[in-house]
């Protein structure tokens, strides 16, 4: 690509999680399980997760602002919000509306975009191709999920997963070489079974049955998942790499969703990475789906792990079936 071709930067980053912690100590109190079961096969030790009276548009907002503050532009300034959520404030009207008003970014355009764990990467392609062609100059996108909300605490399979949290990154244009340099969308609905909840849609609309069958919670089909996780996931970011004329050798830092330790590790493996070229914090925060990316490049950019000029990997996996991959050279 010629120096000079309009592109899409990140000016800011920001992120936001809740206060509250829950430990897999505490989950052995709630369910059949232990410390050492979920640490060996997920790699999380604890996770974040919202009172009872929090909701998503909270930290939404909270990650937005932050970027906003790191980028140096007022709320004013923003053209447009994208926020990528499944697990919004309620079902109308989209949660990035009540975003604009909260930060008082009054005038900019804003819709939610439900991609699951895939989320962030599909938004930030949308609000890449916005910036890109001229018709915005300031997009913020947003990663935001409350799945402990969905989540049931007596499901062994599914309650050790999930965590709450929000993440944003701000949009400008920029110049070659920095900026996002491709981005790639993959679905196939065939497999909308192995991670989906069965009931408060037109298909089954809320009701005292569903309610007392506890349909409204998150079921998953862990096995399935997992391999075609890191399959698509290894398969998505090469074709990314090779979009964007760059190999797995020049990544500097990998920021995959932070599904599953051993998808991570396996991943990396495939593509030849180093432990050092890859960022992880499930650890400490679970699995928050479409807030996962974002929280985490908030993190590495604070803690002075991106450097101008370097070469940053996304990847991920999630609901629907949905997987994609982005990179981009960090700097402007």
């Amino acid at each position: 690509m010629m120096r000079g071709e309009r592109r899409a930067v990140i000016r800011g980053t920001g992120s936001s999680l809740p206060d509250k912690v829950l430990t897999n100590l505490e989950l052995e109190r709630m369910v059949d399980t232990s410390d050492d079961w979920i640490t060996s096969r997920t790699g999380i030790r604890e996770r974040r997760v919202a009172r009872e009276n929090e909701y998503m548009s909270q930290f939404a907002t909270r990650a937005a602002e932050r970027a906003l503050e790191s980028a140096g532009l007022p709320a004013s300034g923003v053209d447009l919000i994208v926020c990528a959520t499944v697990t919004p404030d309620m079902p109308i009207p989209a949660t990035a509306c009540i975003v604009q008003n909260n930060l008082g970014a009054a005038g900019a355009a804003a819709f939610d975009l439900a991609a699951g764990c895939s989320g962030f990467i599909y938004a930030l392609a949308v609000a890449e191709r916005f910036v890109a062609a001229g018709d915005y100059r300031a997009v913020l996108v947003i990663g935001a999920e409350l799945l402990s909300k969905f989540t049931d605490y007596r499901d062994r399979t599914t309650c050790v997963l999930f965590g709450d949290g929000a993440g944003a990154v701000l949009l400008t244009p920029g110049e070659a070489p920095y900026g996002v340099l491709a981005t790639e969308m993959h679905a196939d609905g065939s497999m909308a079974d192995f991670i989906y909840v069965p009931a408060g849609g037109t298909r089954e609309p809320a009701s005292e049955l569903t309610v007392a069958e506890r349909r409204h919670y998150i079921r998953m089909r862990g096995n399935e998942t997992f391999k075609m996780a890191v399959r698509s996931m290894e398969e998505s970011s090469r074709a990314v790499l090779q979009k964007a004329g760059l190999t797995p050798a020049d990544v500097n830092l990998f920021l995959p969703h932070q599904a599953n330790r051993r998808i991570i590790d396996a991943v990396g493996t495939r593509l030849g990475l180093r432990e050092n070229q890859v960022y992880i914090n499930i650890e400490r925060v679970g699995n928050t789906s479409a807030a996962s990316i974002p929280v985490a490049l908030d993190e590495a950019v604070r803690q002075g792990l991106v450097r101008r000029g370097d070469n940053l990997l996304f990847a991920a996996f999630g609901t629907g079936l949905t997987w994609g991959a982005a990179v981009c050279k960090w700097g402007s």
